[in-house]
């Protein structure tokens, strides 16, 4: 019997939540292996032995390790550990999602991403003061430039690419939803569309959503109360 992979991870990072979400969705077989990034135990010398960047997620297939979401959705894909819904295997249709996958690395997960380390991840561990409110003002002004070319760009059908999910909207979905830590929530008025859509994903990737976000709900809402 073939040895079930490993996969590493913390729900704190939003690539990890996509990969956890896609690998329950596809009743993948796995061994769940937790890494505390709030400890730093991506930063051990074990865990270097895993993935040499010291960065989750991170997969181990037997002798194998592999890290980088993408290309572990390839592999898993190859391996036919994904459904066909969320990663196809036709070449269009696989073209279609990579497309969007590329195209949201930089024009969403780096906005999204860097407001979520200066807005929050710094300052909360004291690696940094608290950003100045212009500061504040430039990384929203990128998150919602993201925001509005998501809306005009990609959301033509139900999801990303067609009417069924992919991992494209989970990985897309995660970046934006982690800015609820930073107090921000998409404006349902200013991006109808993508407010829609991150509702029609939470849904589509129940029932296992909820577990997936649940650490980041329960920060999110005990900042909300320490400023009460």
């Amino acid at each position: 019997m073939a040895q079930a992979i490993k996969f590493y991870y913390d729900f704190l990072s939003p690539p990890s939540r996509a990969l956890w979400l896609a690998l329950k969705l596809c009743k993948t077989p796995f061994e769940e292996y937790p890494v505390a990034l709030r400890k730093r135990e991506q930063l051990t010398d074990e865990y270097k032995k895993i993935n040499r960047f010291q960065k989750v997620p991170a997969l181990v297939d037997g002798n194998f390790h592999l890290s980088e979401s993408v290309a572990m959705i390839r592999y898993l894909s190859d391996k036919n550990q994904l459904s066909e819904q969320l990663y196809p295997k036709g070449l269009q249709a696989r073209a279609r999602v990579d497309e969007c996958l590329e195209w949201q690395n930089i024009n969403v997960r780096v906005p999204c991403g860097i407001y979520f380390i200066k807005g929050w991840l710094l300052p909360v561990n004291g690696l940094a003061a608290k950003p100045k409110p212009e500061v504040v003002e430039k990384l929203l002004k990128d998150v919602e430039g993201s925001l509005g070319a998501l809306e005009r760009l990609w959301m033509k059908e139900e999801f990303l690419v067609g009417n069924k999910l992919t991992v494209a909207d989970l990985l897309g979905a995660s970046e934006i939803e982690q800015l609820k830590l930073c107090q921000y929530n998409v404006n349902e008025r200013q991006f109808p569309k993508v407010a829609k859509w991150l509702e029609r994903v939470r849904d589509a990737a129940q029932p296992y959503h909820d577990v997936a976000y649940e650490f980041l709900q329960k920060k999110s809402k005990q900042q909300v109360q320490a400023k009460l």
